[in-house]
């Protein structure tokens, strides 16, 4: 891991931008192809490069390139969703921003979102190995957890277990999302809002 934080800190300019080029491409492909086709040819054909060597030149292997685009994905959700949660000056209110940008992210990026539950798939079912810490982060609450703890102890929340909570809210999200995908942009909003009144009544206070 620190050899890694070591190697990104040398890379120049020209190298990231080839990085991100490739990031780029594998989302496209996984998102449009899935895993079993997303060979490095596939990708090198998406990203417009000479030969499957310049893949190899900047990643190892799949798990190296497969981490990367799930770590940039992971990163531009969690920045879209943080902004939305800076907005709300309640605990409740975070909450429904949460769940609302989430959804919301999955409307405005959906190739994005279509790459991360592929890659998501394949470490829940061991398809590929070397992707440990991305399964950690494609599956942590910690965030959640921590909003609902901080939500509970100003009053907003009733009584009960913060990680458990958040796993129910986090399951939803990931399950209902995933069976709406492919729905209209009013479908979408409209099971986005129930999920938000569900999780309201759930979480208030007796």
């Amino acid at each position: 891991m620190m050899a890694n934080v070591a190697k990104a800190k040398t890379r120049t300019f020209t190298q990231k931008a080839r990085r991100a080029q490739i990031v780029q491409a594998a989302i496209e492909t996984l998102a449009e192809s899935g895993y079993a086709k997303a060979s490095f040819s596939r990708i090198s054909r998406q990203a417009k490069l000479s030969s499957t060597g310049m893949i190899s030149y900047h990643f190892s292997g799949k798990p190296e390139l497969f981490a990367e685009v799930a770590g940039t994905v992971v990163g531009r959700a969690g920045e879209f969703t943080a902004a939305r949660i800076a907005d709300e000056s309640t605990h409740r209110g975070r909450l429904s921003a949460y769940i609302r940008a989430c959804s919301d992210f999955i409307a405005r990026h959906p190739l994005e979102a279509r790459a991360l539950m592929e890659i998501a798939r394949l470490v829940r079912d061991g398809q590929i190995a070397g992707l440990d810490d991305v399964r950690d982060s494609v599956t942590s609450v910690d965030r959640l957890v921590e909003l609902l703890e901080q939500g509970r102890t100003a009053g907003e929340f009733g009584s009960f277990d913060c990680p458990t909570m958040a796993l129910a809210v986090r399951g939803a999200l990931d399950n209902v999302l995933r069976h709406h995908m492919c729905s209209s942009p009013d479908q979408l909003h409209y099971v986005t809002q129930e999920l938000v009144a569900m999780f309201d009544r759930c979480t208030r206070p007796a």
